[in-house]
């Protein structure tokens, strides 16, 4: 059967509809404020942490992002590569399945709106909603930051913080689809939703530590170079390494390399001194490139598996 029209007719009708839902749903309230509750008191204490050990930093207002006080050992970022997952998370485990078992998904796409229309309305109406709980959050970390330092940032760090927005959007977007993939092959949310979480744990915490020991498996006899290499290559499968790597290059502009450092990257350089802009870029744009790939491939993944399925009443 031929389609009629564009594929992606009824795109704004479903996003308007899911932003709706989102914005005004008591389960996104309460991760909002779970973000901004973390993300404060992290900010407070890396207020606290530069008024009492930092002298003059040309870089002051980027340590607001990754300085930690005791006895919290977390950082804003920290939390952030933490938050933003469950939050993504807690946003697609049912955008999918869930309208299967309200068996509302024959009755929408019995209206004249595609099943392309449907889910890319669905997750870009997710990635907005995201979009929009950062921006107002990374807008507060810049005002407390102006009203408690009361230094305004220069417009290298305002770049690199912004950078750094939407590296956090991206992140955010992977696993917006990832729990969407799920929410495409389980008709459970339940069991959507603790696979999604399952494999956010396993490639957080686990992976990360065991990438050197499958290494070294696989190749026990290779120098000690080219295990670390391998292990770090391997461990970026991860999308919270991928994410942890671009904030160590944006926002401390010190970083000369996110792998091992060569005789030949420290010649004429001076120890210490902070890297121009498009040269910390450079140090990160394959990790980013590698997070909206990621993206990408998984919204893909679960667009082929939505096109073959069978939608009954």
């Amino acid at each position: 059967m031929q389609r009629e029209g564009s594929a992606l007719h009824g795109l704004g009708v479903v996003i308007l509809k899911e932003l709706s839902d989102h914005l005004t749903s008591v389960r996104m309230r309460v991760l909002e404020w779970l973000v901004v509750l973390f993300a404060l008191a992290a900010l407070y204490g890396a207020i606290q942490q530069i008024r009492d050990t930092t002298a003059e930093d040309p870089f002051l207002f980027l340590k607001l992002f990754t300085t930690a006080r005791e006895p919290l050992p977390f950082t804003f970022v920290s939390f952030l590569s933490i938050l933003v997952p469950l939050i993504a998370i807690g946003m697609g485990f049912d955008a999918v399945n869930g309208e299967h078992n309200r068996r509302t998904l024959s009755r929408i796409l019995s209206q004249p709106i595609y099943r392309d229309a449907l889910l890319f309305g669905k997750f870009l109406a997710g990635l907005f909603t995201l979009s929009v709980s950062l921006i107002a959050l990374w807008l507060l970390v810049i005002g407390l930051g102006l009203l408690l330092l009361g230094l305004p940032p220069s417009g290298e760090e305002l770049a690199r913080a912004f950078i750094f927005l939407l590296v956090t959007i991206a992140y955010a977007g992977v696993w917006l689809a990832l729990a969407m993939l799920f929410s495409i092959i389980f008709r459970s949310p339940a069991t959507a939703a603790l696979v999604t979480l399952g494999l956010w744990l396993f490639l957080t915490l686990i992976w990360p530590a065991l990438a050197p020991a499958i290494v070294i498996g696989f190749a026990p006899s290779s120098n000690e170079e080219t295990l670390i290499l391998a292990a770090q290559y391997l461990s970026r499968l991860s999308p919270s390494t991928l994410f942890g790597e671009v904030v160590l290059a944006i926002l401390n502009p010190t970083t000369r390399s996110l792998g091992p450092i060569y005789l030949s990257q420290l010649q004429g350089a001076v120890l210490g001194a902070p890297m121009p802009l498009g040269e910390s870029l450079i140090i990160a744009w394959p990790q980013i490139v590698g997070l909206v790939a990621g993206s990408i491939l998984l919204f893909v993944g679960g667009y082929v598996i939505f096109q073959r399925q069978e939608v009954r009443a």
